[in-house]
């Protein structure tokens, strides 16, 4: 299907008009025709990738209550702000977080370039982040590609390649749909429409401002699309989590995970490498932080992460403090722990062990 220069412009005066009267009202948004925030914009999409909006909600108004500026941003620790994004996953983008406020407060005065080459400059800004700050923060004519548009472009065109194969054919033919009016609110417009009307379920055809365009909703093919590769099975990885008490105390042994890496920068209960399921329990035990006398507790922690299955067994011991003093890390209370950037994986290590553990 081939849209003219017309057709074009027609399906983007609809969705504005439609987007000026049903927008969703999300913190980090201004009201359509008012000048955006940048920092707000940049904050909003970081927090936005893998997340719902309902979840970062709460973390986007605890982020800016905290740090009101990109500069009070770059001024903080990075502990804090790991600490502050716990529960958002994907450590990697708060770490990027920080780096990025650091080089606009340093690099650019605290403001943001408005341009996507700019952008993609800056640490932890890859392509799309760099084209949907360019358009709704600086109303730049670029075509941000999310979840929600790739939905609904693949319905109007009614493209049947599966993801991610298709994706480049998405990203034409949803620029050159893209006016040069507004196309930061047309962004918006669209990754709305795809929230909210048309839905990976049951999409409300029926009240689409472009329903008599959508060749998916005309073949009756709309709700299957867009198509996506079987996923290959997770595999399944194992390891040990080795849980340590001082002794005159009762204190915990907490240390910081390696900065690059799965989890990097944060705190975690010691463990060894994280295996194939048949990887030999001598290998784990060897990569204890201390030669200890181990007792297995009962049963296993389950995380799963992006690409795989984790399965951790946890081991206890209790050291005298003159052995406990070599350690290179941190001894915590119970209650300090929450003092720590814990992920949920290390969380859920913590509750099996005050669970399973000696008192």
């Amino acid at each position: 299907m081939h849209f003219t220069h017309q057709d074009t412009q027609r399906l983007a005066v609809s969705m504005l008009e439609w987007y000026d009267r049903h927008h969703r009202t999300l913190p980090w948004r201004s009201e359509p025709g008012d000048t955006p925030d940048p920092y707000h914009v940049w904050l909003s999409e970081i927090m936005l990738q893998q997340t719902t909006v309902q979840t970062v909600g709460p973390y986007f108004a605890a982020f800016l209550k905290r740090w009101p500026t990109v500069t009070d941003l770059a001024n903080a620790e990075l502990d804090d702000v790991l600490h502050a994004w716990q529960g958002l996953g994907y450590y990697a983008r708060a770490r990027n977080l920080h780096k990025c406020a650091k080089v606009v407060a340093s690099e650019y005065d605290g403001v943001f370039p408005d341009t996507e080459e700019g952008l993609l400059k800056l640490p932890g800004i890859g392509p799309y982040t760099a084209c949907a700050v360019a358009a709704i923060a600086f109303n730049r004519h670029a075509s941000p590609v999310d979840g929600n548009i790739e939905r609904v472009i693949s319905r109007l065109f009614a493209l049947e390649t599966p993801l991610p194969d298709v994706k480049p054919e998405i990203k034409e033919k949803s620029a050159a749909l893209t006016p040069s009016d507004r196309p930061g609110d047309y962004a918006q417009a669209l990754m709305d429409l795809g929230a909210t009307v048309c839905t990976p379920r049951n999409p409300a055809c029926g009240i689409c401002p472009w329903q008599a365009d959508c060749e998916g909703r005309k073949s009756g093919i709309a709700p299957d699309l867009p198509k996506k590769r079987k996923k290959e099975p997770k595999p399944t990885r194992v390891g040990y989590a080795f849980w340590i008490r001082r002794e005159d105390d009762g204190r915990i042994f907490v240390r910081r995970r390696p900065e690059r890496g799965l989890l990097g920068g944060l705190y975690e209960v010691p463990g060894s490498d994280w295996r194939a399921i048949d990887a030999p329990d001598d290998v784990m035990l060897s990569e204890a932080p201390v030669s200890a006398n181990w007792s297995e507790l009962d049963g296993t922690v389950g995380h799963t992460f992006t690409h795989f299955h984790l399965n951790v067994s946890v081991l206890a011991t209790t050291l005298p403090a003159h052995e406990a003093d070599k350690l290179d890390g941190s001894w915590t209370t119970i209650d300090g722990l929450s003092d720590f950037a814990l992920p949920t994986i290390m969380k859920k290590i913590v509750r099996h062990a005050l669970k399973y553990g000696p008192a």
